[in-house]
């Protein structure tokens, strides 16, 4: 699993590290790390280095040094060097005078002039920018100056640790931010690389030595969720391998119990039984399923998925009192958690895992206020206050339970972003569930396999991308499981 670190247990960490070895050693790692990465990209997208102009976008304190240092080892491959000084008084001095021994070229920016900055003489012609502004201390957008230069760039940029202008602990982005292509981090992956990964580019990690505790932010590395993923051994029949229960759909939402259904009977349940009204749509799309049309006549299962498109109403409301009063793992979604919002004893107290899969909208409702810039905070929150497990739907999902780290997913795209998509994910949810996996790990495996399913979908008829329906990216499902199995193999 990958852990994801805050801005205090870095530190924390680097305050351990300066007691194992000589001052400025880690600066001088992270910086040759950070060179090395540039050193490439130049390589990779100009054919060279030697020759090559680099400008650096340098702060106060570390992440300006990290910066400074770099260029000067970029200097050595023979790159011309420029260093735009964004607070002159207060640029880290060892840096500084490193940079200006390999004769690197020095600007500062004037902020006391009332002339207007002259961005394209500060940053010159580069091939490419170092982002160096501030770390992992800083907080808040970009201030005036900075966001100036930054809109000004028109080449790649790769960042120090994390882009400016995001938050390093929660990926929120207030105001003007930087957008890397690259960013090299130190040490440590933060939350901002999974959080707010869009700004952040491809992620490299340059190990410097940190000592690190426990992460409470994880992921799910592909390798380990095929790893994970059950699949029948040679003892193992249609019972052995999980019977999912599923109450979805409407006459007004056939569609619903179609696609939930169809996500369960894809995530490989051993069988799949379906309640509700939507069993003639479900039985023409999926003639393995078995149908019946209350839960009492259903039979018996080892967990149960409801919500999508159930409705509101009193039956409903009854329907998901009924499967809760069960001692079987449940997942909630669509409907089920407009009904749980407005009647919250249905779950609270209950022993059997119980997984919520909300969006945005859905969780504000059930907690009476929007996720927020800190969503992981939020949604720990839930999950502890009502004791379940809470998946957060977003291209980074968020998956936190009761006592245990929070998972995030970071779909690396937003194709799952359709309606429907939730419904599918949420059968998948069951499946896994009715195997007796943990419900923190089922739910993060299953958004793994889920976004890539999307992704698989979204690139089936052409390499850049094309939108979808939940129905395609219902069908790569098992393309999806396969994909992960073999990683794992």
């Amino acid at each position: 699993m990958r852990g994801y670190y805050t801005a205090d247990e870095v530190r924390a960490a680097e305050a351990e590290l300066l007691t194992r070895v000589p001052e400025g050693m880690p600066m001088r790692r992270a910086a040759f790390g950070l060179a090395d990465v540039v050193a490439r990209e130049l390589r990779e997208r100009t054919g060279g280095v030697a020759g090559r102009a680099v400008t650096l976008l340098v702060g106060s304190g570390d992440n300006g040094g990290d910066a400074l240092w770099a260029g000067s080892f970029l200097r050595r491959r023979g790159v011309a060097v420029r260093a735009v000084l964004l607070v002159p008084e207060r640029a880290h001095a060892a840096g500084l005078t490193a940079l200006r021994r390999a004769g690197g070229r020095i600007l500062a920016v004037d902020t006391g002039t009332s002339v207007p900055y002259r961005v394209g003489q500060l940053l010159g012609a580069p091939d490419l920018v170092v982002d160096g502004i501030v770390g992992i201390s800083g907080r808040g957008p970009l201030r005036p100056v900075a966001a100036e230069l930054v809109a000004g760039v028109r080449c790649p940029i790769v960042a120090a640790d994390l882009p400016s202008g995001v938050d390093p602990d929660t990926g929120a982005v207030t105001g003007p931010a930087v957008r890397a292509d690259v960013t090299v981090t130190f040490g440590a992956r933060k939350p901002v690389h999974a959080l707010a990964a869009p700004h952040c580019g491809r992620i490299e990690l340059v190990p410097i030595g940190l000592r690190l505790p426990e992460a409470n932010l994880i992921a799910l590395e592909p390798r380990a969720v095929g790893a994970g993923w059950p699949v029948p051994g040679p003892s193992d029949d249609k019972y052995t391998q999980g019977v999912t229960g599923v109450c979805a759909g409407s006459g007004t939402y056939p569609g619903a119990a179609v696609l939930c259904t169809g996500g369960a009977v894809a995530a490989t349940s051993g069988m799949v039984r379906y309640a509700g009204t939507g069993a003639e749509q479900v039985l023409a799309h999926l003639p393995e399923v078995i149908a019946a049309e209350t839960i009492s006549a259903t039979g018996r299962v080892q967990s149960w998925v409801f919500g999508p498109g159930v409705g509101t109403d009193a039956a409903a409301r009854d329907r998901l009192a009924e499967i809760l009063a069960t001692d079987l793992p449940v997942v909630v979604d669509a409907d089920g958690l407009t009904l749980l919002a407005a009647e919250p004893g249905l779950v609270t107290g209950r022993a059997a895992p119980t997984v919520l899969t909300p969006h945005a909208g859905e969780f504000a409702r059930l907690t009476g206020a929007e996720p927020g810039p800190d969503r992981v905070a939020a949604v720990r929150k839930l999950a502890e206050s009502w004791q379940v497990t809470v998946l957060l739907k977003g291209r980074a999902t968020l998956i936190a339970g009761p006592g245990v780290p929070v998972f995030v997913n970071e779909a690396g795209g937003s194709w799952a972003a359709t309606a429907g998509s939730g419904d599918v994910l949420s059968g998948i949810v069951g499946a896994l569930l009715a195997r007796g996996l943990h419900p923190s790990w089922a739910a993060a495996a299953a958004a793994r396999a889920h976004s890539l399913a999307a992704n698989l979908a979204a690139h089936a008829t052409t390499s850049a991308g094309a939108p979808i329906s939940a129905s395609p990216l219902l069908s790569h499902v098992r393309e999806a499981i396969g994909t992960l199995r073999e990683l794992a193999a």
